[in-house]
């Protein structure tokens, strides 16, 4: 049965139309338009879906639509402030943490969740906070060192 729900997504309100069983991610791409959320695994485990909802990170594919209205979504797309990057997609651009780029939305907002939560986290902080999304391309190291200089740049503001 299809229902008309209103998701609050980067600061807009969103009435979309949808089944009982569309996932969040769904949601998000194919009536919002939003497509920096990747499909990886359908799984929930490799985190290429990751949005914040509420000021935490979670994996938009395990997510029902209807379970996400009036909550405070954050997708890729509403993290920069006009051509301003956030810090943590500077960082990531600087230090060459990505490749292919289906990993990438969700590795930024999974950090930026952390920094936010753990401003200063040592390398060991970082590799546990980002253990549930995977990457096939970089090996890591480039991922955790654009996290500490993200921590360093925002500190320095």
């Amino acid at each position: 049965m299809n229902q008309l729900i209103t998701l609050e997504v980067n600061n807009e309100s969103y009435p979309i139309v949808v089944e009982g069983r569309t996932r969040l991610l769904d949601a998000l791409r194919d009536n919002c338009l939003l497509t920096g959320a990747k499909e990886g695994c359908s799984t929930g485990d490799c985190g290429a879906c990751t949005v914040i909802m509420d000021g935490q990170p979670v994996t938009s594919c395990l997510v029902v639509a209807a379970s996400a209205q009036g909550t405070k979504i954050t997708t890729i797309e509403g993290v920069a402030k006009g051509n301003e990057l956030h810090p943590v997609q500077k960082a990531f651009m600087q230090c060459g943490a990505l490749q292919c780029g289906i990993c990438t939305p969700g590795m930024i907002m999974t950090s930026i969740a952390l920094l936010n939560e753990n401003p200063k986290p040592t390398r060991e902080q970082i590799r546990f906070g980002l253990q549930g999304n995977l990457c096939r391309c970089t090996g890591y190291g480039k991922i955790v060192d654009a996290v500490e200089q993200a921590a360093e740049m925002m500190a320095a503001k």
